[in-house]
């Protein structure tokens, strides 16, 4: 095998590895914004967890953070501003993301 051939192998399984986590990181943020949005909702345990799966479903709407945070603003209302929840999303993905690199 090449150099080259090496180096792209290498760099193809980086690049699966990267998105993996990157992958693990949204799907964990997205359960923390869910338990956040629960919390102010006053949804009972049962209720947090059935709409923790929403926020999760609404992720792969589009790429990117808007189709979260449409769900979000829509289902919360006058309960959190748009700077709390762009904040919250923010805040929950720097979380998410240590969380995830402390487990490996």
């Amino acid at each position: 095998m090449s150099t080259f051939d090496e180096r792209k192998k290498a760099f193809e399984k980086k690049f699966a590895h990267d998105s993996e986590i990157q992958f693990k990181v949204e799907a964990r943020r997205n359960k923390m914004l869910g338990l956040w949005a629960s919390d102010l909702l006053g949804k009972t345990e049962a209720e947090a967890n059935d709409f923790v799966k929403e926020v999760i479903k609404a992720d792969f709407q589009e790429a990117g953070d808007e189709d979260v945070y449409r769900k979000l603003a829509e289902d919360l209302g006058n309960l959190a501003s748009e700077d709390e929840i762009r904040t919250k999303i923010s805040l929950l993905a720097i979380k998410a993301k240590d969380e995830i690199m402390n487990e490996n």
